[in-house]
Order: structure tokens, then sequence, then C-alpha cells
């Protein structure tokens, strides 16, 4: 069972939570994460095409994704929507910013639209909103696993709490994918 974990990371925030939810992917017996950096050059269609589960992550920039992840969205319009190659398979999403707000949420409402554009069943955090930075959901996200990353290096912020968000939500879509797959099977 397999999911590709395609985001775009401008300083390093979003490729640690990207890490943790591949790391939570991979804590499911039989679950395989392959990470897609869509700065890294040209996006291998035909993995993603292959991939039981789909999750999609990008900082939130002027209240939505990043300029890349939006390219990213625009390029798969022949590759994957007109063949709707990625019907009825999984998809999540998550986003960090350098505020506590910082509009994640319409970050997220912009995945979450672009993955039912492309027949995609989403997959929500199934977390209520933790009260301190110790728990889980800090930040309080039920459409995607949000984090706040502080103006400071990738080695101090997102925190351990939002990772271990991001690692629930790679565990959850992991677990979903299978169970899907096992009801078409």
């Amino acid at each position: 069972m397999s999911v590709s974990i395609v985001y775009d990371s401008g300083y390093g925030h979003t490729k640690k939570q990207a890490e943790a939810i591949a790391a939570g992917v991979g804590s499911v017996a039989g679950g395989e994460a392959r990470l897609v950096a869509v700065a890294d050059g040209p996006v291998d269609w035909e993995a993603l095409a292959a991939s039981d589960a789909i999750v999609f992550g990008s900082p939130t920039y002027n209240g939505t994704v990043s300029a890349r992840f939006k390219q990213f969205m625009e390029d798969s319009t022949k590759t994957a929507w007109v063949p709707q190659i990625w019907r009825n398979k999984i998809a999540a999403g998550f986003t960090n910013s350098g505020s506590m707000h910082g509009d994640k949420l319409n970050s997220l409402v912009a995945m979450a639209l672009f993955a039912a554009q492309h027949g995609m069943i989403w997959v929500g955090l199934d977390l209520f909103p933790g009260k301190s930075n110790e728990e889980l959901n800090r930040v309080g996200g039920w459409l995607g696993a949000m984090a706040y990353s502080k103006d400071e290096s990738p080695e101090l912020s997102p925190i351990k709490s939002d990772l271990e968000t991001a690692h629930h939500l790679g565990k959850r879509v992991a677990e979903l994918a299978q169970q899907f797959s096992a009801g078409r099977g």
C-alpha cells in the first residue's frame, strides 16, 4: 500500500511535516511512503497514479498555498484531472505558516477542493484540538494537519506536537487507504 506525499517547502518546515507524515504511513504494516518535493523537478505522474493515497502539503503564504504548489495543481490538469487518474484515491493535506492562525484553513480548503475536483476521497484529522503546546492538534485543524513554524530554523520549528499531529495524519491515511483497498478487492 503506497502513499505519495506531494509537498512544497520554502524553508524546510513543511518538509519536516512531510517526513513526519511519511513516518506515520510507515508505522502501518505494509505502508510505504514516497516523498515528492515539487521543487525537485519534474513530477513522476505515473508513480502518483500508482499510489493508493496522495497527501498534499504546502506552506501557507499570503493566505493560500505556495506558487510552486499551485503550479503542481495546474500541471495535473492534463495528466491526472482530465482522465480522472486519481478518482477514488484517498487524499489529505497539511500546511504551516509563520503565525498561529495564518489563514492555514484556506490552504487546506484549496487542497480539499483540488482533491474533490480529481474525484478523490478527503480524509480529515480526527483529533480534538489540544489545549497546550504539548498536545496533538494544538493549532485546532479538522480538515488537515496544521503547524505553526516560527521564523527560526526548521531544526527548532515546527514543535514536537505539530510533527506528532502530522505523524497521526499519515498513519490515519495509511489505515484508511488499506481499508478502502480491501473493500474494493
